[in-house]
């Protein structure tokens, strides 16, 4: 079966044709469904102790975070799953079953009854392991004791599984082997019957966009994360994700943008290039960066997993991750993520230009300045729906700020109605601008989103 793709410039189809083309296009993605599991139809979203708690967890802590969801009012934008990651593991297995065991020093009454806790709360609960013999903590990995493990985890409850790639012992550097390594967890979890979320985390290596689309519900594509706007480190040493043969890890985000601008063709329902856990709030970027990094995370459909401190945020944290119509882009159904459409070198960074299609024929536009200057740019319609043509290029557009606020106090301000360019955009050092882009009806009330 082929897929024709709306972003295929070589396919010239009348921007009438598109139109028609997109709900059937939507439903052939969604036929392809990663792991057989129904899951993660949309970017799945929620919390994880990792970049902000490491191996500092315990009970009381992911329980208080659950809690946070909740207070915040986060759950009704969709952050629903709570993420236990790595250092929940007891020393060693049990010595008669090898089932997994977690450390009854911060898990006194075990993982099922934080698994249940959690969902009496209406959340669904992850764990995390790696496809090694250990897993980057250093505790007991799951390499070789995937079906005894997947069997416990669906005993507990799971509904979410983080699979990491250390200590691997040499079962990767071709696609092949790659796929075999994390296959056999993805058949162990869906031989549990229980729908278990599946969260490949090898960085990038192999190219999984290329193998676990059938496998997986979601990849890295990188190293991973620092919290940090564009600092480069030898750490992660490679200039593009495409055959990096190290992914390190300290990778600044703006760089983990750029990885991800030439795989998001290989992205779709179920099927999601996971860019890692966000770091909005903790501390290392600013206002606008933390807005880039959220609003990019969005565009380019990455999972939206919190790595933040949930229970002791600032008012401007909350203000980011609560941004409903940034969310709305990354949960709209077609699982289209934005393309790159230009990348333009200036003073001390880029300019870059994205555009992604949305369901009921609106678009969002965004241009991100990873410069430490201001710009002042405009727009041109042509280059923005360059892939629809020139019939969308040079039709009317109503606006929409999603960066700001409405005279209702709802995220998505309008900006009237543009023809040709969108003219003389100011930009500030590191901030994205985010815009939907829709067609004037008379029959769709103004500002509505």
């Amino acid at each position: 079966m082929i897929l024709i793709s709306p972003r295929d410039r070589h396919h010239h189809l009348s921007y009438a044709m598109y139109l028609k083309a997109v709900p059937l296009l939507s439903l052939l993605l969604r036929a392809v469904k990663a792991a057989d599991n129904g899951l993660a139809l949309t970017p799945q979203m929620g919390w994880n102790t990792w970049n902000h708690f490491g191996c500092s967890i315990n009970e009381a802590l992911i329980l208080g975070a659950a809690n946070a969801l909740i207070q915040n009012n986060l759950t009704s934008l969709g952050y629903q799953y709570v993420l236990m990651d790595d250092c929940w593991q007891a020393p060693a297995r049990d010595p008669s079953t090898n089932a997994p065991v977690a450390d009854p020093s911060k898990f006194p009454n075990g993982v099922k009854d934080l698994s249940d806790k959690i969902h009496a709360m209406g959340l669904k609960f992850g764990i995390y392991s790696s496809a090694g013999r250990f897993t980057c903590g250093g505790r007991f990995g799951s390499l070789d004791f995937e079906e005894i493990d997947a069997k416990t985890y669906a005993s507990w409850g799971v509904d979410y599984l983080k699979y990491d790639n250390c200590f691997n012992e040499g079962r990767s550097g071709t696609p092949h082997i790659s796929f075999e390594r994390f296959n056999n967890m993805s058949q162990a979890l869906n031989a549990t019957g229980r729908p278990i979320l599946y969260s490949m985390c090898n960085w990038g290596e192999d190219g999984p966009w290329n193998f676990a689309s059938t496998i997986a519900n979601s990849w890295r594509i990188s190293g991973d994360i620092v919290d940090q706007f564009d600092r480069f480190d030898d750490r992660c040493p490679c200039t593009s994700v495409l055959d990096c043969k190290l992914p390190g890890f300290h990778c600044a985000m703006s760089r983990i943008i750029d990885f991800a601008a030439p795989v998001g063709q290989k992205a779709g329902p179920g099927r999601w290039n996971d860019l890692d856990m966000l770091e909005v709030g903790n501390g290392g970027m600013n206002f606008d960066e933390y807005v880039t990094h959220f609003s990019m995370w969005a565009l380019l459909k990455s999972p939206l997993i919190l790595g933040n401190d949930i229970t002791s945020m600032s008012n401007e944290t909350l203000e980011i991750i609560t941004n409903d119509a940034i969310i709305a882009v990354n949960q709209d159904s077609g699982g289209s993520p934005a393309n790159r459409i230009w990348k333009r070198a200036v003073s001390g960074g880029d300019l870059s230009l994205y555009q992604g299609s949305l369901v009921n024929s609106v678009f969002v536009i965004a241009l991100l300045n990873t410069s430490p200057n201001p710009q002042t740019v405009d727009i041109l319609m042509s280059d923005a729906f360059m892939d629809q043509g020139s019939v969308a290029a040079g039709q009317p557009w109503n606006l929409f700020d999603l960066w700001q606020k409405d005279s209702t106090g709802k995220w998505g301000k309008p900006l009237g109605t543009v023809q040709g360019k969108i003219a003389g955009v100011q930009i500030g050092p590191h901030q994205t601008k985010v815009w939907r882009a829709e067609i004037p009806t008379t029959g769709r009330k103004r500002g509505e989103l």
